[in-house]
């Protein structure tokens, strides 16, 4: 099993992805994977998740998680379809005890310093800043990451194109989740071009 940090540096963009049909998830992890993204967050907002990511789980190359995961019940939904790593938006005792209990690599939520310090006192160094651009974006994630040195981020939430690059030439950040790789109505060859262009982002 991957840890959080290998799974974080394997791509510099994890797609953050909503599935409303379980019949689509396994070309559209084919196309993410053939266009370099092999890390592919699964959020658990929708009925078809789960076999969602039964599917996604067969595409040689592919890391699949759930995200979206905000209790323990979810979490041993998410354990049955063998999800390899496990986002959620925020951070609870419950949860992150649970998840942190089971081993499987996990990113939790955080969007405050005491966030963040709950995460450290359950042994966790790797962290969502979510939501990124409405907690107040890269200035604020650069104020809250100084005091803690040991702490590694993926921020989520607003971010582009255009703005990962900012994102991620700051050193604490290992990669940055998005949605804008998977647009609606968007077709497997648009899916795998920006999917190739968010690859080629450097960190």
């Amino acid at each position: 099993m991957n840890d959080i940090e290998t799974i974080m540096r394997t791509s510099p963009v994890i797609p953050v992805l909503v599935i409303e049909d379980a019949a689509t998830a396994r070309p559209l992890a084919e196309a993410l994977v053939k266009g370099g993204l092999r890390v592919l967050e699964v959020t658990m907002r929708t009925p078809a998740a789960l076999d969602a990511i039964r599917e996604m789980k067969q595409v040689p190359g592919a890391i699949v998680g759930a995200g979206t995961v905000v209790n323990t019940e979810q979490f041993e939904q998410v354990m049955k379809a063998d999800a390899e790593f496990i986002v959620s938006p925020g951070l609870t005792e419950r949860l992150g005890d649970a998840i942190v209990g089971s081993g499987v690599p996990y990113l939790p939520g955080t969007a405050t310093a005491g966030d963040i310090m709950r995460g450290l006192d359950l042994g966790l160094t790797h962290f969502k800043f979510f939501p990124a651009e409405t907690s107040g974006g890269l200035k604020a994630l650069k104020a809250l990451a100084a005091p803690f040195y040991q702490a590694k981020f993926c921020p989520t939430g607003g971010i582009t194109l255009a703005t990962a690059p900012d994102w991620l030439a700051f050193d604490p950040i290992l990669c940055v989740g998005g949605s804008w790789v998977t647009p609606k109505g968007a077709s497997i060859e648009q899916v795998e071009t920006l999917a190739r262009e968010a690859a080629a982002l450097l960190r």
